[in-house]
C-alpha cells in the first residue's frame, strides 16, 4: 500500500509570500538568482492572474515561473539599480 506522497502535498499547499520565499529559495541551484520578498511582490503585481487568493503561493503553480521571470527581470533593471556615475 502506498502511503500519501509529501512532496506532491508540499509542492501544492498554499503558502504565505514568507513561506514561498524560504521554501523557494531552499535547495535552489547554485547558478539560479535568489529571491526576495521585493521581487516576489514585483512578480505578483506583474501577473495578478496567477494568484487566486491573498495566500495563493504554491511552489507547484509559482516556482518554475518565478525560476523562469527573475533572471530577465535582473538584467532588464540592472542598469536602474545601479547608482549614477554622470557628473553633470
Amino acid at each position: 500500500m502506498k502511503g500519501p506522497d509529501l512532496d506532491r502535498e508540499r509542492s501544492e499547499k498554499l503558502l504565505s509570500l514568507k513561506e514561498f520565499l524560504k521554501n523557494y529559495n531552499e535547495d535552489l541551484p547554485s547558478q539560479f538568482p535568489r529571491a526576495s520578498l521585493k521581487l516576489l511582490n514585483i512578480f505578483r503585481a506583474g501577473y495578478p492572474g496567477s494568484f487566486k487568493s491573498e495566500n495563493g503561493w504554491s511552489l507547484d503553480q509559482h516556482r518554475k515561473k518565478v525560476m523562469d521571470w527573475l533572471p530577465g527581470y535582473l538584467r532588464a533593471n540592472s542598469d536602474t539599480d545601479k547608482p549614477s556615475t554622470s557628473h553633470s
